[in-house]
């Protein structure tokens, strides 16, 4: 399977949260070569400011923001310019009233016909009806 993934799951692989197992075992199926991710080139970014948060407010240690961010880095799936994807982000996050950087996410993954995983379950309930191919990490066995 193909999916886009967005840093509510990939930070599950570092800090242990509900569902982490599911995250865990999807990014190990992808060093595997059993899964194929990928993400909007904002991934590295997002990844990077929800580890600097993490640290800030003591949900990991000081120091393990740089040392993650780097083992991140190492193992970054296929990134895709967001620039071509923002027109139609803008037009999914005026109509779903979500974030155009969410919405990113979401229009990589219609643009490359797969499915978006993601552990944001506003975003699922927001936008599920309309685009099934928005899936909650929950959802993966």
């Amino acid at each position: 399977m193909k999916y886009v993934i967005d840093a509510s799951v990939d930070i599950k692989t570092y800090v242990q949260e509900r569902e982490s197992g599911k995250a865990v075992r999807l990014r190990n199926e992808y060093h595997q070569g059993v899964q194929e991710l990928l993400a909007p080139d904002i991934f590295p970014t997002e990844m990077c400011n929800v580890l600097m948060i993490l640290e800030r407010s003591g949900k990991i240690k000081p120091g393990e923001a740089d040392l993650f961010f780097r083992h991140f880095l190492r193992e970054l799936p296929p990134l895709f310019p967001a620039i071509p994807l923002l027109p139609r982000a803008l037009e999914i996050a005026k109509q779903f009233r979500q974030t155009v950087y969410d919405c990113l996410y979401i229009a990589l993954a219609e643009r490359e016909g797969c499915e978006l995983v993601t552990a944001d379950d506003r975003l699922v309930k927001a936008v599920q009806p309309t685009l099934p191919f928005v899936l909650p990490l929950s959802s993966l066995p």
